[in-house]
């Protein structure tokens, strides 16, 4: 009879707790068991903790002290459950807390109905973490409604749908919040105020002056979901031009904003205070970046700037200036949409589907063919240049234009140009009739057809075929320029409302493979 009471004595003394790791993208389930039995004081986490993980002891064991909650006199062992993943950082410092506390008898409230994440100052407040978004996700998909955060994860938090989320301050809030009458007010978003100023901009098309040819090639890639590369001197407005393109993006949906918060999140970009990312990101990575930085990976694996233009645009000026292998390395998750990072213990996907433009000068001085200036780069040296970036990279941006230098007289036109709004008008349209015209395909834009798609609807008239044979002979076109050439040439009649693909559709789309025409 006494065996039986010291068996119920010991397993009182175990406790179990909800928290939440993250895995690429996504949340998954850790559960955080507690135990405390006789023996000398001892605290020891195990479950394949790395050192950030191994670093709470000292963190949770000086809170407790300071927010006046004793901390066992006897061995405590933390099991973090399942043991085959590796868990990363701070955020499992709350969840451990709680689960001593529980194992301890100072809350004897059921904690299993809630998923805690947070990291513990020495003081016990709680520190913001990275990941909250997917965190969530991940609960609710497994069931758990109620979430504790620390307050400033709060916004982020509550955007998802039915949740309930808590935010706490300190760690004696959590301890009241089981233990007393003072319940943490549950924290809500409206969803229709967060998306009201999701479209203003400090920038405008208007602000440009002149460029007509290559705000048309803008507005096609846009309408399209084309990748552009516009050439041309310094100072000709390509980096202008190119910071103005969100502004004529489709609306983010709720799914895009809810991903696009996600991937900010787990990379620790988001703003305090953020509760979703409302206006499509635009990224202009320096060109010292590293491939890492460019495609995503490091110790622990992170986003790169690829995934952070995720749903946006990802702008690379002076592309040449690049490290060629930072540059090679974005050539299969421009063609896939996203990029894979393998590690020996897992393999991680992060989404990059991503409008990538960028600029270059026609030379290394960046005045060869430019009226009125003198080019100082010799015919090998100008091959050099263009030939850092490479033909298989160039055959994923479908269009190629060139930014000639603005006049004077245009410059001194009190005529405003017309607005981003205008251009964004007519692009929603284009962009809802491939909507409907690919609903039962999997696709959204004609950027993302396929070779058996561009069969079925890029069909080309006799008259159409001889022109296209023409140039693809004379300026010896790849197989994928080939594609993109059909890509862009439907995309330009669409924005004519045109059912076929006509000459003059298919001769302007020519028209934008400005590389593969000049020869130096």
């Amino acid at each position: 009879m006494s065996r039986c009471v010291t068996l119920k004595k010991v397993m009182n003394l175990i406790s179990r707790t909800a928290s939440c790791g993250i895995l690429g993208m996504d949340g998954f389930h850790v559960e955080v068991e507690a135990d405390i039995s006789a023996g000398m004081p001892s605290f020891d986490i195990v479950g394949l903790p790395d050192n950030s993980v191994k670093e709470s002891k000292e963190r949770v064991r000086t809170a407790m002290k300071n927010c006046n909650l004793p901390f066992p006199t006897r061995h405590v062992t933390i099991n973090l459950a399942p043991a085959n993943l590796k868990k990363e950082g701070a955020s499992y410092d709350l969840s451990i807390s709680v689960a001593i506390l529980a194992a301890s008898g100072q809350i004897k409230r059921s904690v299993s109905e809630y998923l805690f994440v947070g990291e513990l100052a020495l003081d016990g407040r709680l520190r913001r973490v990275t990941g909250v978004l997917p965190m969530v996700v991940a609960a609710k998909k497994r069931g758990i409604d109620k979430i504790i955060v620390p307050a400033e994860n709060a916004h982020e938090a509550a955007v998802v749908k039915e949740a309930e989320i808590y935010p706490a301050s300190t760690l004696f809030e959590v301890f009241q919040h089981f233990t007393t009458d003072v319940r943490i007010p549950r924290f809500q978003v409206d969803m229709e105020e967060i998306f009201v100023d999701s479209n203003h901009y400090l920038v405008d098309f208007s602000d440009v002056k002149g460029q007509n040819d290559v705000r048309r090639a803008v507005e096609i890639a846009v309408s399209g979901g084309h990748n552009i590369l516009m050439i041309g001197a310094p100072g000709s407005g390509k980096s202008m031009i190119a910071k103005r393109i969100p502004t004529i993006l489709p609306n983010l949906t709720y799914d895009e904003a809810l991903e696009t918060t996600k991937v900010h999140s787990i990379a620790g970009t988001l703003r305090a205070k953020t509760s979703l990312m409302t206006t499509r990101p635009f990224r202009s990575p320096h060109h010292t970046i590293s491939s890492a930085g460019l495609a995503g990976g490091g110790a622990i694996p992170k986003p790169g700037e690829l995934s952070l233009a995720h749903n946006g645009v990802l702008f690379m000026d002076e592309l040449p200036e690049f490290r060629g292998d930072v540059l090679e390395v974005m050539r299969q998750p421009l063609e896939d949409g996203e990029v894979t990072i393998s590690r020996v213990q897992s393999t991680l996907t992060y989404p990059c589907d991503t409008l990538f433009v960028a600029s270059m000068n026609p030379c290394k001085c960046g005045y060869y063919g430019v009226h009125g200036h003198t080019c100082i780069c010799t015919p090998p040296a100008i091959a050099k240049y263009r030939n850092k970036i490479s033909g298989p990279l160039l055959d994923r941006i479908d269009i190629h234009i060139e930014v000639p230098t603005v006049k004077y007289e245009a410059m001194q036109e009190g005529k405003r140009g017309e607005t981003s709004a205008a251009m964004k008008e007519r692009i929603n349209k284009t962009r809802k009739l491939q909507l409907e015209r690919y609903k039962n395909d999997g696709i959204y834009s004609n950027s993302q057809l396929t070779t058996r798609l561009i069969e079925k609807y890029c069909k080309l008239s006799d008259e159409c075929k001889v022109i296209f044979k023409q140039a693809f002979e004379s300026f010896k076109l790849s197989a994928r320029a080939h594609d993109r050439i059909l890509k862009v040439a439907r995309t330009i009649a669409d924005m004519e409302n045109a059912a076929e693909i006509s000459v003059l559709h298919i001769s302007e789309a020519i028209q934008y493979r400005n590389l593969d025409r000049r020869v130096v």
